[in-house]
């Protein structure tokens, strides 16, 4: 603990001017720290996740390694400290206790000693308010794909809220959890042939046809927004993107969509990551540029240190999504099984399933 109290006098004297997230070369080679993660208002386990990453150019180049016998806490602008647990089974996972929730008002900071003595730190992070969603619609999205026949399609997912007046907002969505109702087929199950079963024929299995399948559904682009062009006033913006893979959308679809207020400097750090992310170029490009975020090493403040603490408070919104609310679905998919069989599936619905 010495080195913490060490490293709580240092922040002390550290400017609390803003930091501007920036592109930064870093040499071929270099095993750069990242940090992903973020504490929020919703109450419950929360995770910061630690990772070493090659560098463009080494022998080693995309290894993802986990950090792990690292210390973590977070410490509010009280004084308070929380400790994070490493995960036993997640390597490179540290995670807050069960009922840990960030408090409107408050600042955090990250702090983190790797194995090797070095320590790192973020800089405090404020937890502003955040509006409700007032409500939430969809849209059906065509994407047509070059040299091919059929269009990828999914659903476009619109937020209405009403922004506060006289402060500027910054905004992040996420997906949360997702359950639908899973169709198979275990009328044309056919098992792989053995010796002791060599027919190739089907062979159906009785049940099960339907099952409610969970899933964690990342979006494929960063939804983020600041409030510049409609301070104060109620606004529709679009918030999340479902990609339609022949099963989602056959019957009922449900998702939680996760609103939180961020600090500017981790709206301009998304906005960064976003733009690299959009970028579509050639084997011929050069490697995306590595974004600097709002964590230092306090011996060494030139070390790039990737990722970034994200801090805010955070409001859900439930949306149950019908087949009949897509305008364009991609044909069925078929999964010749019992429905149980596939991961995340189960035949009895959801406790709070009420579409």
């Amino acid at each position: 603990m010495r080195v913490f109290k060490k490293l709580f006098y240092v922040l002390l004297m550290l400017p609390m001017a803003c930091i501007d997230p920036y592109e930064v070369e870093v040499g071929e080679g270099e095993q750069l720290l990242t940090i992903e993660g973020m504490i929020t208002t919703q109450p419950g386990r929360q995770v910061i996740r630690l990772t070493r990453s090659a560098t463009y150019g080494s022998v080693f180049e995309g290894l993802i390694r986990p950090v792990t016998g690292a210390t973590v806490i977070v410490r509010d602008d009280l004084g308070n400290v929380v400790f994070l647990a490493e995960s036993a089974n997640d390597r490179g996972a540290y995670f807050t206790p069960e009922n840990f929730a960030a408090q409107l008002g408050r600042s955090y900071t990250l702090q983190i000693q790797t194995p090797d003595g070095t320590v790192y730190t973020s800089f405090p992070e404020k937890v502003n308010a955040v509006p409700e969603i007032n409500n939430l619609s969809v849209q059906t999205v065509r994407i047509p794909v070059e040299g091919e026949l059929n269009d990828r399609s999914g659903v476009q997912l619109i937020a209405e809220i009403n922004d506060p007046v006289d402060e500027n907002n910054f905004y992040f969505w996420r997906n949360g959890p997702s359950v639908y109702v899973l169709e198979t087929r275990p009328d044309l199950f056919t098992p792989r042939p053995s010796d002791a079963n060599p027919s190739r024929d089907p062979q159906p299995k009785p049940c099960c046809i339907a099952c409610f399948r969970s899933e964690q559904v990342s979006n494929q682009s960063i939804f983020i927004a600041n409030d510049d062009n409609f301070n104060g006033l109620t606004t529709r913006i679009p918030v999340a993107f479902i990609e339609d893979d022949g099963l989602r959308f056959v019957e009922t679809y449900r998702i939680d969509v996760r609103q939180m207020s961020i600090s500017q400097e981790a709206y301009r750090f998304l906005r960064l990551v976003k733009q690299q992310t959009e970028i579509s170029g050639s084997v011929f490009d050069p490697p995306p540029a590595s974004i600097r975020g709002n964590m230092i090493n306090l011996e060494n403040p030139e070390e790039v240190v990737l990722g970034y603490f994200i801090v805010g408070a955070e409001t859900v919104r439930r949306i149950y999504i019908d087949q009949n609310d897509l305008t364009f679905r991609q044909n069925k998919a078929i999964i010749p099984d019992d429905c149980r069989e596939v991961p995340g599936a189960q035949v009895a619905p959801p406790a709070d399933w009420n579409p």
